[in-house]
């Protein structure tokens, strides 16, 4: 398993990730840890584009985060991924929700460069 982490205020975002056999499966969490939303990206060889379908917990709203995000890590490692998010911080306020956010499509870039990397042979960074 590999782990890229970021403090943010009052809570430290935990991306974590590991391959299983062509694919990726990958968690985002920060605060309480608990499933809000899964997706799944798809890569199409053929076209060379990618996909991605979301599933959440009523009330949760990392919905946004794992679409997003599975569809480009699927684009990435030319594969499919599961992108699974769960981030709860007590009394939250709208700046934080954005910093989060922010935060969180930045860890999940790095992850992309990361897989765009072993694409290309250069897999020694993690």
């Amino acid at each position: 398993m590999h782990r890229v982490e970021r403090t943010i205020g009052r809570t430290t975002l935990l991306l974590e990730w590991d391959k299983l056999g062509e694919d990726y499966l990958a968690s985002l969490t920060g605060g309480t840890a608990h499933i809000g939303a899964v997706a799944l990206g798809i890569f199409d060889r053929e076209s060379g584009s990618a996909s991605s379908s979301v599933l959440t917990v009523p009330g949760h709203r990392e919905d946004r985060i794992v679409l997003h995000g599975a569809r480009k890590l699927s684009k990435a490692s030319r594969s499919s991924t599961v992108l699974v998010a769960g981030i709860h911080v007590d009394n939250i306020v709208l700046k934080e929700i954005e910093k989060i956010i922010t935060v969180s499509e930045e860890m999940i870039d790095e992850l992309v460069d990361i897989l765009q990397e072993e694409q290309n042979g250069n897999s020694d960074r993690y």
